[in-house]
């Protein structure tokens, strides 16, 4: 007796192969049959069945960057993930992780404010939801085993995390000892050893901490980076993924895979405007070291990447070398520096010169999404550009205007990079891309791409037709799970992990964005509603249907073993 049959799906499984109409039979968490649809499985055979007529069936979507690594600790669903078709996903991208992390108050306090700053989180949220019962990396595994999940979750060791558990907050402003390095090759070993997926760093100039200082892995020399490659070179385990900046091009991560002997993931080639081939010149550069044995992807997305934000938090602006002088003021203290003409004119200055930032100067991409006063409501789904033209002011000053007018409550949108399909297209069907970047879990005030993968099969797939979907269902399961050395998922074969997404091809996609205050300490993000989502499986178990995920099951397990 199996204990679940679908039965009439349109069956993809995962590899690229051609959709067949049939039955997939679930039994103790694993795929037990996949018939055709001339060699039927009697549906009396199943203690619970689904008719799928019209509805197409594939893995669940492996989502490999994430960053829910503090909210695991006490939301074990991840719902918003969840009702997206994610069924595995990897923590600790960037290297922005909470383990290990020293006991004491100081410490949790210095890792929290970075993950704050870094990657759009409340501090009270972060503050009122984390479970501090860790302190080194496999105590936080075991303590992730320990609460469940509804998904799978697989876990990086990051960079910056082990500078701060090892350097404290010196790890922000110098180069480390040998002595400091040959101890963070030590919690390498450690971390690999409890089953981490690998190393994640980075070195993007973007990457701030709470007081504006660089995260911790920008200091790091290269000679750090490449005795970190040693652990995962010695056990013959990991991938190493980075956000790159200045100081890592591709030539130079080449080093690191050549070192490690393990796979290079190069994050996050999204495409500007302003340097249109830099991230093709970036793929080219991936293709030659595989060419030369290496193994390397670049991280794309199917997404845009737009930011919601507001001048109390003000993202954006943020990486600007003119904004560091004001970075972290807040209310009162903010406007008034708003208001200095020699600020407005410095980052006027900074934005002539073309280059690849989150904001490039382009104000047709900043829209007001809401204002704080009903006077101003006819503002709201109006580009700076097209509002700094009516009334004859400069775009900046208009912005800055309009949010000093209202105390800082006006709520705009960014459309940072991305927003150019020709070249998405290019990326998203190049042979050396993964898809990647959902930041799912992260800035939840300003963003939810959670959804990518619907977004793939339904914008990219369906309405672009730029590629077959059953290229779309490889590149979001099978193609992750080989990269990343996942076992028995990404396929629907007999045998393997009874992870599902059950979808219609015709409507499947993201909804419109919302607001919600579900945090910790009442903080708010931004949600996104799934179209065409039928049902999500994790080893069998049922964890989201058409409403949405299901708070039920904890099916999901910890990863620790890799091939």
């Amino acid at each position: 007796m199996f204990d679940l049959l679908i039965s009439n799906a349109r069956i993809h499984d995962g590899h690229g192969s051609a959709p067949f109409t049939g039955q997939l039979a679930v039994k103790d968490g694993r795929i037990a049959a996949v018939h055709r649809e001339d060699s039927p499985i009697p549906t009396s055979q199943a203690l619970q069945n689904v008719d799928a007529k019209g509805l197409s069936l594939m893995p669940g979507i492996i989502d490999n960057h994430t960053h829910y690594d503090a909210q695991i600790t006490w939301d074990p669903y991840l719902d918003q993930s969840v009702g997206m078709g994610v069924t595995t996903a990897i923590i600790g991208n960037c290297g922005f992780t909470i383990a290990p992390c020293r006991p004491d108050a100081a410490s949790r306090d210095l890792v929290t404010k970075n993950l704050t700053q870094v990657e759009g989180m409340s501090l009270a949220s972060l503050q009122a939801g984390i479970r501090w019962d860790f302190e080194t990396f496999a105590q936080y595994m075991d303590r992730i085993e320990a609460g469940g999940c509804a998904m799978n979750l697989a876990a990086f060791v990051g960079h910056s995390t082990l500078r701060t558990y090892v350097m404290g907050s010196a790890g922000s402003d110098r180069v480390a000892t040998a002595d400091e390095v040959s101890r963070m090759q030590a919690l390498v070993d450690e971390a690999l050893a409890a089953g981490a997926v690998g190393l994640a760093s980075t070195t993007t100039t973007s990457h701030s901490a709470y007081d504006g200082r660089p995260m911790p892995s920008r200091l790091a020399d290269w000679s750090e980076f490449l005795a970190l490659a040693e652990p995962m070179r010695g056990r013959n385990q990991g991938v190493f993924m980075i956000t790159k900046g200045p100081t890592t091009p591709v030539a130079k991560l080449e080093e690191f895979a050549a070192a490690s002997g393990r796979p290079v993931l190069v994050a996050a080639l999204l495409h500007s405007s302003l340097a249109p081939n830099g991230v093709f010149d970036d793929l080219d550069g991936i293709a030659a070291a595989n060419q030369r044995g290496r193994h390397m992807r670049g991280a794309v997305a199917a997404t845009p990447l737009v930011f919601d934000f507001s001048f109390e938090v003000p993202y954006p602006l943020e990486p600007l070398l003119a904004w560091k002088p004001i970075f972290g003021l807040k209310g009162q203290d903010m406007m008034a520096r708003l208001r200095d003409p020699a600020l407005r004119q410095a980052l006027r200055e900074e934005l002539k010169a073309p280059a690849r930032r989150i904001f490039s100067g382009d104000w047709k991409l900043v829209q007001v999404l809401q204002t704080a006063r009903a006077e101003n409501r006819h503002l709201e789904d109006r580009s700076i550009a097209d509002i700094a033209a009516e009334r004859s002011v400069d775009p900046l000053d208009c912005m800055f205007d309009l949010a000093i007018s209202e105390d800082l409550g006006t709520l705009f949108s960014l459309v940072a990079l991305n927003h150019d399909e020709t070249a998405v297209a290019k990326l998203l069907n190049h042979s050396q891309s993964l898809l990647s970047l959902s930041d799912a879990g992260a800035h939840l005030s300003f963003l939810d791409d959670s959804g990518f993968g619907l977004h793939l099969m339904g914008h990219w797939v369906r309405d672009k037709a730029v590629m077959g979907l059953p290229e779309a269902v490889r590149r979001l399961t099978s193609a992750q799970a080989e990269f990343f050395g996942i076992r028995d998922r990404g396929s629907l074969r007999e045998g393997c992990a009874a992870d599902l997404l059950l979808f219609d091809p015709a409507t499947v996609g993201r909804g419109a964005r919302s607001r919600a205050n579900d945090l910790p300490a009442d903080a708010t993000r931004v949600v996104t509603k799934s179209c065409g989502v039928h049902g999500v499986w994790v080893n069998g178990q049922r964890v989201a249907d058409e409403q949405g995920a299901v708070h039920k099951p904890l099916p999901g397990k910890l990863l620790r073993d890799w091939h």
